[in-house]
């Protein structure tokens, strides 16, 4: 090794330009891994023997079960050498594998995590605030990563396995989860779990967060009391859950609407008449399935105001498109895209995979049915803003007219008011609203 010097700032580096400062990190980093995995295998030891002696019975009482798991920490041979700290934390990672979700308990009691991502049982990463990290711990082997997401599932009514190794569910707190189970995933079970806040985001919230201004906030107030048919545009992560929630907030009370999602992740609240359903999977047969086209065509039965759709992303796009030209005024709906010509496109093509219609044909019912368009995005500091507001105009000559409204620039900082004033008034009109 060559002789060491002092550089700037004060770390020490050898004569190659090696830093021991950083050597001695990584070695840090490692050790503390392979204790992690140490501990994890113990506590996975301690989960068998208690699953065993109670012949995989887990209907007793919680303070029966902590009894057990300390009798057993505490008498087994195998861990007499554990120091008090190891095994009080055996005792807890024990105790929320067989009632909770494992390693997923400390993570989901963090406020902070934005996603959790699972690739396989050894490998978690983390987003917090838009950054990427990775996660020290993991669970102990694959089997248990499967049992976590079995009981995730399974909580759902939902079902996965080898024969259909996909599937969108939600967690108890409303998060939206993912999993992607072997051979699909070749590396192991993936898991993906969206979380949204635990105080509900009001549009105030967004203003103080500064993703819209004063003024675009009371510019779409007016639409959505008038009955503007609205789609919420952005790319993964751009917040459009949680803006669809927020901008349900300043639907009118007295009206009935009926929520349509593939997971129940929406979070409306101060509308007392209000109906929420969720699609069904298939079963194993590939039977019984509900799909969000079925509760799109049930919901016209149900004497709705309004209707939202959590995200169109196949061939239920026309029965929405229907539903928003048959006076279902106000209805609500994303759709995943980069800008507001792209989520017309995306429309156009989940139409067509729902009905065989002519382009031009499809275009007239795009042009009648939505309204808005509001486009999200995130920007180089991982804030999340609106991008754009655009009307959408009539369909002239087999082309969809837009006209931009708001539009964010970049430079400035902020939202600013196009020239162009809003064109198809007639709504406002007949609820007597006027635009500031």
């Amino acid at each position: 090794m060559g002789k060491r010097e002092k550089h700037s700032g004060g770390e020490i580096r050898d004569s190659e330009g090696e830093s021991w400062d950083s050597e001695m990190k990584i070695q840090d980093s490692e050790m503390k891994i392979r204790n992690l995995r140490r501990e994890a295998r113990d506590s996975e030891y301690v989960r068998k023997k208690i699953l065993n002696e109670l012949e995989y019975n887990n209907e007793i009482d919680d303070e029966y079960l902590r009894e057990l798991i300390d009798i057993t920490v505490m008498e087994d041979s195998v861990l007499e050498n554990k120091s008090v700290k190891e095994k009080i934390r055996i005792k807890k990672d024990v105790y929320r594998a067989i009632r909770g979700y494992d390693v997923l308990d400390d993570i989901l009691a963090d406020d902070t995590v934005d996603e959790v991502m699972i690739n396989g049982y050894d490998s978690i990463y983390l987003e917090r605030k838009g950054k990427i990290e990775k996660y020290e711990g993991g669970f102990s082997c694959p089997e248990r990563l499967e049992d976590v997401i079995q009981k995730i599932i399974g909580g759902a009514n939902r079902r996965v396995n080898e024969v259909s190794p996909i599937v969108d569910s939600r967690l108890p707190d409303g998060s939206r989860i993912n999993v992607v189970l072997p051979p699909v995933a070749i590396d192991g079970a993936t898991v993906t779990i969206r979380r949204f806040p635990k105080e509900r985001i009001t549009v105030e919230s967004l203003i103080k967060l500064g993703s819209l201004t004063r003024e675009v906030y009371e510019y779409l107030r007016c639409l959505v009391v008038s009955g503007y048919n609205i789609i919420i545009s952005g790319g993964t992560g751009s917040g459009k859950t949680t803006f669809l929630n927020a901008l349900s907030g300043m639907i009118p009370r007295d009206e009935r609407i009926i929520t349509i999602e593939d997971s129940a992740e929406l979070q409306i609240q101060g509308i007392p008449n209000i109906v929420r359903l969720e699609a069904r999977n298939a079963n194993e047969e590939g039977e019984n399935e509900i799909s969000i086209r079925d509760l799109i065509k049930t919901s016209l039965r149900m004497r709705p105001n309004r209707i939202i759709v959590g995200e169109v992303r196949d061939g239920a796009a026309i029965d929405m498109l229907q539903a928003m030209n048959t006076g279902h005024d106000g209805s609500l709906s994303t759709i995943h895209a980069n800008n507001g010509r792209d989520a017309l496109k995306r429309l156009e093509m989940m139409v067509l995979m729902g009905v065989d219609m002519p382009i031009a044909a499809i275009r007239d019912q795009i042009a009648s049915g939505v309204d808005i368009i509001i486009q999200l995005g995130r920007l180089k500091d991982k804030s999340r803003k609106v991008l754009e507001i655009i009307e959408v105009l009539e369909a002239e000559e087999g082309e969809i007219k837009t006209c931009s409204l708001f539009k964010y620039d970049e430079k400035k900082g902020g939202m600013i008011r196009m020239n162009n004033e809003l064109k198809n008034r007639h709504k406002l009109d007949a609820a007597g609203v006027k635009l500031p």
